[in-house]
Parts: C-alpha cells; structure tokens; sequence
C-alpha cells in the first residue's frame, strides 16, 4: 500500500527474498508456507545493513503464523524502537533543556542498566511542535514533544538476559538455529529458546517506553503522557512490525514524523483493512485464493513517518544475483543509464512529506485528530 515509488520499489523486491527464504523455513519445520508482508503508505528500504541483506525492508507488517507458534526470525531484528508523545502547557527555552540534557543524561538507569543515550542516531530524535487540533473530542495541551528511541542497551548481551540482535549476542548466536535455503541462510528460534528470547523481548518492550518516559521527565519535567507506542518489534511469536504502528483496533492515538521542517500529525487508530480499500488496491481475490484475507482484514496498521526516498530513479528494472548477494539495477529519473546498487547505505537519501499522510487517510487507515506544527528539533 506504498506510494510507488523508488524506495517502496527497492523494498518490495527485497522482501520477496526475505519471504521467499521464510516461506522454505516454514516447510522445513513443518508449517504452512504463508509468510506475508503488508506494507504501509512509509513502505522504504531499512539501512540497517544485516537486516536489508537478509532480505527485509520497512514500513509494514511481517506474519508467519497464528502468533501461537514458539517460531521466531531474528534477521529482521526487532529492537522495540518506538515514539512518546507528551503534552507541555508552555513552550520551553532550549537552553535549558541542552543544559537539563548535559546535566544528567549520564546519570539515567532503569534496573540499574545505564541508559544509552541515542536520541542522535539515525532517524531518532527529539521534536518539540505546537499543536492545532482538528478532533474535538480532544483537548490536546498547546505544546507537545515526540521522543524516537529504541533500546539499544539490550540489542548486546546484558544482565537482563540474552540480546535482541543475533550480531551482537553471542548467547542468541549459541542457541538460535541456522537454516540455509536457495535464497541464503535465516536464522530462527523455535520452542523453548523461543520462548525465552519472547519473554525477554516483552521485557525489552517496556524498558523502551519506561526509558522514553525516564528521558522525557528528565528534560521536560512534568508533562502529559499522551502515547507511547512501540513501532518496530514483535506483537507475539509470528507477528513483526518492521516501522509501523499497531492499532489493535483501537481508538487510541498515533503519532507519525515526517521531515524536520514539515509538520507531524496524530492519528486516531481504527480497525482496517476494510474489504473495499483490499478490493480497490487489487489483494482481494489473490488474498481469498492464499487464504490470508483474514490477516488482511486484521492488519490495523498505520505508517509511523515517511520513510526514506530517493529522488534520482523510478523503480527497480531487474536485481542480479551474485555470490550470494542482490544487485538492484534502478532505472533513472532522467531516462539515461542506469544505476546498480546492493547497500542502500550508499545512496544518498530523504524523507518523504506529506503524501504518506494523505495517502493514509486515502486508505482509511486512521483519522487525523491533531496537526503538529514544528517548532524546533532536538539531535544531541
């Protein structure tokens, strides 16, 4: 349900080797071989290398079960990376949080695990906005903060348990199975390694929000929690958003980032997809023949952000296999040459506006319930 264009083109042909590689593991231990991956209107590339060589992009929902199913991937790399909104009665002075920041962010632990402070990496960040609300059945405070971090403290080996990230924990690495196929290797946990590396997960899980909130007083003070939601990481054994947001159905608020200089929305959440969008966007029959328009109709998905775009080609034309690596020839914006790339961290990149939002709205995902108007940004 992307936007069409270059990005979302590179993510679609790289997922269909992650799901190619899916589907064989899934036969190999004895499951239907029904993995898929919906996307959201953010569809892009991910530039975490390890997880775009396994074959995964971002923007959407990855599912290889019930949810019941002691069967985890770990190439996808859930990270329990997510965003807090806070609600401010008055606009704060900058100095004083650079200061507020200085002071203590060496001084924050949660469980006695020191906290990393990486609200400069990346995408991450720190956005203060002005808030004009369209919904009123809200009474939203006049200023809001949105705080993007995930919970690298625990990607590594800890005290708390084995790490998230198979490249950074030699405990994962020991007991997680390796499984070759025809499109490269996946790398999973099943039964009872599953099951402890799950509950570590959804221990993972709070550390992320509780460390958004440790982060926000520290800066902020007291302030409004409004969301604090998780957008990359596992909902149960076989269910992976990889940079989306989970409604659940809910009437609850989203938030979705764009660029620094354009202004952030929340959304309320809703049940989707509806049978007229999956008709209209051409899944439904193919959908009933695989036998997933249930997971379809239960996706309840929103984008959270942009996405990264690329403005110089159109689409993918064709991808090269060589020595176990996928070359993507890209063809150019300005219809002369070619470009042929693997690493999509050498490209030189942005990030999408406001199309993602309406084509959100367009794909009755959500509704806009507020319009953030971007006052400064905070990268230290």
């Amino acid at each position: 349900m992307g936007l069409g264009d270059g990005a979302a083109y590179l993510c679609r042909e790289n997922m269909k080797y992650g799901l190619a590689k899916i589907h064989i593991v899934q036969e190999k231990l004895g499951f239907s071989p029904d993995a898929t991956f919906v996307s959201t209107p953010d569809e892009t590339v991910t530039r975490n290398k390890t997880r775009w060589k396994a074959g995964f992009g971002y923007g959407g929902k990855l599912v290889w079960g019930s949810g019941k199913d002691p069967f985890i991937i770990l190439d996808a790399k859930p990270n329990a990376c997510g965003m807090l909104v806070g609600g401010l009665n008055t606009l704060p002075d900058p100095t004083q949080l650079i200061e507020n920041i200085t002071t203590y962010k060496n001084e924050c632990y949660i469980d006695n695990i020191k906290l990393d402070w990486d609200f400069a990496h990346s995408n991450h960040f720190i956005d203060l906005f002005e808030v004009e609300t369209l919904k009123l059945d809200y009474n939203f405070p006049k200023y809001v903060f949105v705080i993007h971090g995930s919970a690298p403290e625990l990607c590594r080996d800890n005290k708390r348990g084995i790490g998230l990230y198979l490249d950074k924990s030699k405990v994962l690495q020991n007991i997680s199975k390796k499984i070759e196929t025809e499109f490269g290797s996946l790398n999973v946990l099943t039964d009872d390694e599953a099951k402890e590396y799950y509950t570590f997960y959804r221990y993972a899980e709070r550390f992320s929000k509780n460390k958004r909130k440790v982060v926000a007083k520290t800066i902020f003070g007291k302030f409004k929690e409004i969301c604090n939601v998780n957008h990359q990481g596992l909902l149960n054994y076989n269910e992976l958003l990889l940079g989306c947001h989970n409604t659940g159905g809910r009437k609850s608020i989203f938030p979705v980032a764009l660029k620094a200089d354009l202004p952030g929305f929340l959304f309320e959440g809703k049940e989707n997809i509806s049978d007229e969008i999956i008709e209209v966007c051409g899944f439904y029959r193919r959908a009933e023949k695989l036998g997933v328009i249930d997971r379809l109709r239960k996706s309840n998905i929103l984008p959270h952000g942009g996405g990264y775009s690329f403005s110089d080609f159109l689409k993918v034309k064709d991808v090269i296999e060589i020595a176990d690596r996928r070359y993507f020839i890209l063809e150019m914006r300005a219809e002369i040459g070619n470009k042929i790339c693997s690493d999509v961290r050498d490209m030189e990149f942005d990030y999408r506006g406001k199309a993602v939002v309406l084509r959100t709205v367009e794909l009755q995902l959500g509704q806009i319930v507020a319009k953030l108007i971007p006052k400064f940004v905070l990268k230290i």
